[in-house]
């Protein structure tokens, strides 16, 4: 078990990290903890104006800049601008059980948020990352399952729990095949996984089910544990020695809190079929593909 706390982060002068979302919760968090290890840290954000109250709080060089990842648009042009090379790309944003509610380009908002949104941004900014990608799953990607028939819920009822559990298994199939292709390109660029277990961030939010909403904060406002806490796992799977295709966790009883450490994950995000197919789809989805990086070796 590790003991992993923000005192092991390495100095990170010289480096550049940036992170989706991080303009509150647990990207907030993350931000201002590398921030204070010096590196150079890019709140990419839908409301810069809300990531500048953010930026304000943290010491070092921090900049902000607009993506909605809601907006393949937005998330070209996001990309389209940021010519830098990038140590880090840390994938945090997301959105969790909202109504049913369409993105610009037509996705179900939390797969086209949570997954859709990142795997074009991932793959625009590939050619620039030098040492990881980090994307932030959830322990709710156990009961997930990819509907290949469905996955933005134009036919079946919409269930918006089950829709975050999709989408949250999307990103670890995202995580592993992504892996295999910067492997099977000679790229010394790993990708990696992360999950906060139960923290007190502001995901839960009111969706007009007054019982429902209550409950939802009880319960977090009891056992949940903070989002300081909460941003350990993906600050150790953005800096420390693991392997590529790692998915870190809080280590405590079921991964709910505690300092973190690699942790399991379902047979079905193991998958390899499946994450090959949810690629095929994803590339045709948004228009984006794989990139020919520097060093490539065997065909992917």
């Amino acid at each position: 078990m590790t003991t992993f706390s923000t005192s092991d982060i390495p100095s990170l002068a010289g480096r550049t990290v940036v992170i989706t979302g991080a303009n509150s919760g647990i990207g907030l968090a993350t931000a201002r903890a590398l921030a204070a290890k010096d590196a150079r840290v890019v709140l990419a954000v839908r409301d810069p104006a809300k990531g500048r109250v953010a930026a304000v709080t943290m010491t070092g060089r921090v900049e902000v800049r607009r993506l909605d990842l809601a907006d393949l648009s937005s998330v070209r042009a996001f990309a389209g601008e940021f010519t830098d090379p990038a140590d880090v790309l840390i994938n945090n944003a997301g959105v969790m059980i909202p109504p049913l509610t369409r993105t610009v380009d037509g996705f179900e908002l939390q797969i086209g948020t949570n997954h859709l949104g990142h795997f074009a941004l991932t793959n625009l900014l590939l050619p620039q990352i030098r040492d990881r990608v980090v994307t932030v799953s959830s322990n709710g990607h156990k009961v997930g399952a990819i509907d290949f028939d469905d996955l933005n819920w134009e036919r079946k009822p919409y269930r918006a729990m089950a829709a975050y559990a999709q989408s949250k298994l999307a990103n670890l199939l995202f995580t592993s095949e992504l892996q295999r292709r910067l492997a099977g390109a000679g790229s010394p660029v790993i990708a990696t996984a992360a999950h906060p277990g139960m923290a007190a961030t502001n995901l839960v939010r009111f969706d007009g089910r007054r019982v429902r909403y209550l409950a939802q904060k009880a319960v977090a406002g009891l056992f949940a544990q903070s989002v300081d806490a909460g941003a350990l796992p993906t600050l150790y799977a953005g800096v420390a020695d693991i392997p590529g295709n790692s998915y870190a966790g809080p280590s405590g009883f079921m991964e709910g809190r505690g300092a973190p450490e690699l942790v399991g994950r379902s047979a079905k995000a193991q998958d390899t079929e499946v994450a090959r197919r949810l690629w095929d789809v994803s590339e045709k989805l948004t228009g984006v593909t794989f990139p020919r990086l520097a060093r490539q070796g065997a065909d992917v």
